[in-house]
């Protein structure tokens, strides 16, 4: 709803504070890590690996961000069905990124690998939707 001089500022941080609310109440927690590795500007490979973390993860839960989801509840489906913006969303969480590159006999030779490092993330699955936020 707007307030009287026409902002939905209110609003909005309720829905995100009952949003985070409802993340750090019943959701569960999984280690998501990313590689990807270019060589001379040709995608060489590309890694996400997903699993349950086996104890409970420390720390608050930051941004979310919400992803279309089936019924299953597989995260890493869910994960490969919205792979752009799951990708565009670890990179505003910051990626480690090695550069080297070789010149020899007028040749360049390059390669460079983003990482997210393990990341704790909790995840709560809806009907249509699953609501990712990384704990830090």
């Amino acid at each position: 709803m707007r307030n009287r001089d026409g902002n939905y500022a209110f609003s909005l941080s309720i829905c995100s504070l009952i949003l985070t609310n409802s993340l750090v109440l019943d959701a569960s927690e999984y280690l998501i890590s990313y590689r990807y590795t270019v060589q001379d500007a040709i995608l060489y490979s590309e890694k996400l690996q997903v699993a349950h973390a086996m104890k409970k993860c420390e720390g608050k839960a930051q941004k979310p961000l919400i992803l279309e989801s089936y019924a299953d509840n597989d995260l890493q489906k869910t994960l490969l069905a919205n792979s752009n913006e799951f990708i565009d969303y670890i990179h505003t969480l910051g990626l480690h990124v090695r550069h080297r590159s070789l010149t020899t006999d007028f040749q360049n030779k390059s390669t460079t690998v983003l990482t997210l490092k393990t990341t704790c993330f909790k995840v709560d699955f809806n009907d249509n939707s699953a609501i990712i936020a990384p704990i830090k």
